[in-house]
């Protein structure tokens, strides 16, 4: 056996591995076999396949992070130049002219911001290189204009979706109802300039995805949020309005006058309460995910995996095989059976290769099957659809999910087989889930004995064997000398160093996103700053105490944050629990204290910003508060 391996520019690979393709999926070089980095051992694919979709997910939620930032910014923005643009208006500056104003600010805002963050991903870009300088063993070449071209255009459609539907309203109306507050029927231009920024912003997250599902998953969890988010907060906040108002209800003065402000504010409460949830929504989502993602991957490859395969072992040396291994102490080195035989027909239709559109499929078909029988479900299997066929007699097959997808086949279908030119009909019964990175011996297709075993067969076994007796295997070896002994140690080791590499890539980018995160929940509670100080200072104007201020404050900052809290709790596992199933393809474990964990962070994050914008004012007279405001 020969193999030979390809490296250099990527255009010259590619244009390399489409010729091979076009050789081998055409019949000319039966017998030869392509793998790539994605094609290659399942284990090393899965664990790749699983990281790059993490990374992948921590930019899309950082992206949401930004577009919730962008839009309680642009809220307050908006306030606070109310007067200003009121003035212009009654000066006789044109709609045209004044938007034409907002949005060159913004333009120049969004090419400055995406330029920093052009020469921040730079330096993050060498940061992660020199964390997986272990890994990378070769001279990169440095990052192309193209990643910095996608940030400034991924700054400026936030910027546009997000930043100018909240400025819309004061370009639009007369200037008599600017200087009033009166926003007339303006509003709805917003609105609709949200909904527009909503769908940019979602075909934003599936085109940077790159994955179609992911993509999908984390757009629809984000306007899912959304909208469920709002319409909640909106009616739990009138609920307990009306709750807090009847006299049986037993509340203090705090939690009622902060109940009845929070509804008197109906919709920017409920966005206010919308925006830190989507915020926590996002840390709490790839928390649950790395730590689901860092724990399988530890535990993929167990201290006793199997790190030797033995193979070509013949009938008639199962036995004393199986025998010698047990003697020197090797555990689990259970020969399994395994036939030869090529697919030729799919519910009676022959099988052609060109019928398929994937290189994958087209290639499986052209080639032998590895085939093999029990009656006992293989350990690290799992069945996910079917019932296994265990004891009985009858000709079925157990296939693996893969292989059932790539074939489009399912429960119930019939594949037929040529081994050694005799054909055996069977219909599948079970779909099987496979821990490929168990390294345990595994196969694509099992059947019950009788419909096997009386085909010539061979057998192999895989087991774990200690460094130190890396030599145990020479003796069987010379008394055997068919048998094929294959080291898979250096792989184990490799594939080991590989996962601790991308373990901590991940754990750099979840700081990374955290520290984003933090200050988008600042950024969210900061919005109502105005408002509350307003309230706050009437407050005291009105001959309320201290104690009395802080007790509105403390209740409201409670219920906004436990709020927050729970619902972003619940996005989260919603969302984690689809992306478990449908991309990471793990199942989600849940740690009941996530709820409650939700609940006090987003309480401990309301309180800290609201006492970030107000301590200053129970300080200062209410007279300058209310000038100020």
């Amino acid at each position: 056996m020969y193999r030979l391996l390809v490296a250099g520019d990527a255009r010259a690979v590619a244009r390399f591995e489409a010729d091979a393709h076009g050789r081998v999926d055409g019949g000319k070089l039966r017998g030869v076999g392509l793998e790539s980095l994605q094609e290659g051992q399942p284990q090393v694919r899965q664990t790749l396949d699983r990281a790059r979709h993490f990374l992948t997910l921590v930019a899309l939620l950082t992206a949401l992070l930004a577009a919730v930032a962008i839009a309680m910014a642009a809220q307050r923005y908006m306030r606070r130049h109310l007067d200003g643009c009121a003035t212009m208006r009654c000066l006789g500056v044109s709609r045209r002219t004044l938007g034409a104003l907002f949005a060159l600010e913004f333009a120049g805002l969004g090419i400055v911001s995406g330029v920093a963050g052009a020469v921040l991903g730079y330096g993050g870009h060498w940061a992660l290189l020199g964390a997986l300088g272990g890994l990378i063993e070769v001279a990169l070449p440095p990052p192309t204009l193209r990643p910095a071209l996608i940030g400034i255009g991924a700054a400026l459609v936030l910027l546009l979706g997000f930043a100018l539907p909240p400025l819309a309203p004061l370009t639009r109306v007369p200037p008599v109802r600017v200087l009033r507050r009166d926003w007339g029927d303006a509003s709805r231009i917003a609105w609709a300039a949200y909904a527009v920024g909503v769908v940019l912003f979602a075909g934003l997250l599936i085109v940077a995805a790159g994955n179609l599902k992911l993509g999908l998953i984390v757009a629809g969890g984000f306007v899912g949020a959304l909208v469920g988010f709002a319409l909640i907060a909106r009616l739990v906040l009138y609920a307990a309005a009306r709750a807090v108002r009847n006299a049986r209800v037993a509340a203090g003065v705090g939690w009622r006058y902060a109940l009845a402000s929070l509804h008197r504010r109906g919709t920017a409460s409920a966005l206010q309460i919308t925006a830190l949830a989507l915020g926590l929504m996002c840390l709490l989502l790839i928390a649950i995910t790395r730590n689901d993602l860092v724990a399988g991957w530890r535990q993929s490859t167990p201290p006793d995996a199997p790190n030797q395969f033995l193979i070509d072992i013949q009938p008639d040396q199962r036995a004393d095989v199986a025998a010698w291994l047990a003697a020197h102490g090797v555990r689990d080195a259970v020969p399994a059976p395994m036939v030869r035989g090529r697919l030729v027909a799919i519910n009676g239709k022959p099988v052609n290769p060109d019928a398929y559109r994937s290189d994958d499929a087209r290639r499986l078909v052209d080639r032998e099957f590895n085939l093999s029988y029990t009656t006992e479900l293989p350990a690290d299997n799992r069945i996910v659809a079917g019932d296994w066929f265990g004891t009985s007699a009858a000709p079925q097959i157990s296939i693996e999910a893969g292989l059932a997808k790539t074939l489009n086949v399912k429960p119930g279908d019939t594949l037929r087989f040529d081994v050694t030119g005799l054909t055996v009909d069977a219909p599948i019964t079970s779909v099987r889930k496979l821990d490929w990175g168990s390294f345990r011996v595994n196969f694509f297709v099992l059947m019950p004995p009788p419909v096997l075993k009386d085909f010539p067969a061979v057998y192999l076994t895989s087991f774990h064997l200690p460094a130190a007796q890396a030599s145990l295997l020479d003796p069987l070896i010379a008394r055997y000398p068919n048998l094929t002994a294959i080291d898979v140690a250096p792989i184990l080791a490799q594939l080991e160093r590989m996962m601790l590499q991308v373990v901590g890539a991940v754990q750099f980018l979840f700081a990374f996103t955290l520290a984003a995160g933090v200050l988008v929940l600042y950024t969210a509670l900061a919005g109502s700053r105005d408002e509350r100080v307003h309230e706050a200072a009437l407050l005291r104007a009105l001959g309320a105490s201290r104690a009395q201020v802080r007790a509105v404050q403390r209740a409201e900052f409670v219920v906004v944050g436990a709020l927050a809290g729970a619902l972003a709790s619940a996005g989260a596992i919603a969302v984690g629990w689809v992306l478990a199933a449908r991309v990471f393809d793990f199942r989600l474990a849940v740690d009941p204290w996530l709820v409650p964990a939700g609940i006090a962070a987003g309480i401990a994050c309301a309180a800290a910003a609201g006492w970030l914008s107000l301590h200053n004012v129970l300080r200062r007279p209410a007279l300058q508060s209310l000038r100020d405001a």
